[in-house]
């Protein structure tokens, strides 16, 4: 080979190396591929095509020169049959050089109507062995010089330096994606885990202490208790809409809620801080595959049932059970304390009662002061 054209490919694979790692997006890449590999062949117009799960390719980019003849049409997004010499090319490995691509019988019954302005034909294959992405292909007008053995050395050398930078550039980008992904989701589980239910502590301790100390403030002091509250549960919101936007590796997919027996474990924890003692958790059944939306429905459930216990109650004891059946999923939240009182605010289990009727299910209290409260939240699962 030409000293001069080896140093020319080395120059064009390097920069072609080294746009590929450092683009976000290695689809950049191909159209600097075809502009390289026209001027190294020498060619009128050069294709990279591409190929599918159903082993046609795909003209995904393509360069002519401008100073010569060009394609009766845009080439790009044509689909080859699988019978075509370059999908042949791709296969196999192999290149392909012929005279003429519309005499030649090899290539003649796939040429596209748009390439039909051209004679002499070459194709290398597009990537690495492990890797097959397609194939590089490269003409000259009708009654140019064939491309020489030199000249499809060339291109197929280039053409594999090029596919594996691609490649490469590809695996770098989802390991950067991966990573930024991991991070999300630690960000995202330290939210949750640890903010949410620090707000949501705080919170309960301040409805607790309002509760004792309900007659005795200034009424400007109610006030700035009540907006302090309702600040912290605006809060609780909006850093929970972050969580979702963290774990959703895609806007147009569902977030990946979290672990939702761990989030239930951690509720339970928090309501026994606040009660002094820790309530009993009894999970049968796997929660791994429950529907994000129930999940989130069945999570504040339990954390408002919760709440009320702490708020209300005086229980001593506090047993929540939480079983994953055939049926569907059946929460229960049982405590021995003074039931719910006749004065306080229903919000808190209207909003049980609406988050079970949205999962299609259905909430039943029943209290007493006798017997306490048994909270029953249940929801069918398709």
């Amino acid at each position: 080979m030409d000293s001069t054209l080896a140093r020319r490919m080395l120059a064009a694979s390097t920069e072609i190396t080294t746009v590929a790692l450092s683009a976000e997006d290695p689809e950049v890449v191909l159209p600097m591929v075809v502009r390289q590999a026209a001027a190294l062949a020498e060619a009128d117009q050069c294709l990279v095509m591409v190929r599918g799960d159903d082993g046609r390719l795909t003209i995904e980019a393509a360069y002519g020169d401008p100073t010569a003849i060009g394609p009766l049409a845009d080439p790009v997004g044509v689909v080859l049959s699988t019978r075509s010499a370059a999908a042949r090319v791709a296969r196999s490995g192999v290149p392909v050089v012929v005279d003429d691509v519309i005499d030649d019988p090899i290539t003649a019954p796939y040429v596209p109507s748009a390439l039909r302005v051209y004679g002499p034909f070459a194709a290398a294959p597009f990537g690495t062995r492990e890797r097959r992405l397609g194939a590089l292909a490269v003409y000259r007008r009708r009654g140019a010089s064939t491309f020489t053995r030199v000249a499809v050395d060339v291109l197929t050398a280039f053409a594999a330096q090029a596919g594996l930078a691609l490649v490469l550039a590809e695996g770098s980008t989802a390991r950067q994606r991966i990573a930024v992904y991991q991070e999300r989701e630690r960000i995202a589980r330290d939210l949750h885990d640890v903010i949410v239910q620090r707000l949501y502590a705080a919170g309960v301790q301040l409805e607790v202490l309002e509760k004792r100390l309900s007659g005795r403030l200034d009424r400007p002091d109610a006030d700035r208790l009540a907006e302090t509250m309702d600040q912290i549960d605006q809060t609780i919101a909006e850093v929970r809409a972050t969580v979702r936007t963290l774990t959703s590796a895609d806007p147009g997919t569902p977030a990946q809620a979290p672990d939702l027996a761990e989030s239930m474990r951690s509720e339970v924890r928090i309501a026994g801080e606040l009660l002094g003692r820790a309530p009993k958790l009894d999970i049968e059944g796997d929660l791994t595959d429950v529907p994000v939306a129930v999940a989130d429905h069945a999570r504040a459930a339990l954390r408002e049932a919760l709440s009320n216990v702490v708020r209300h109650s005086g229980a001593r004891t506090v047993l929540v059970r939480v079983r994953r059946s055939g049926y569907g999923l059946r929460l229960q939240v049982v405590d021995d304390g003074c039931g719910v009182p006749r004065d306080v605010s229903k919000r808190g289990l209207r909003n049980m009662e609406e988050r079970a009727t949205a999962a299609g299910g259905r909430c039943v209290i029943t209290s007493s002061p006798d017997s306490g409260t048994t909270v029953t939240w249940e929801v069918p699962l398709g």
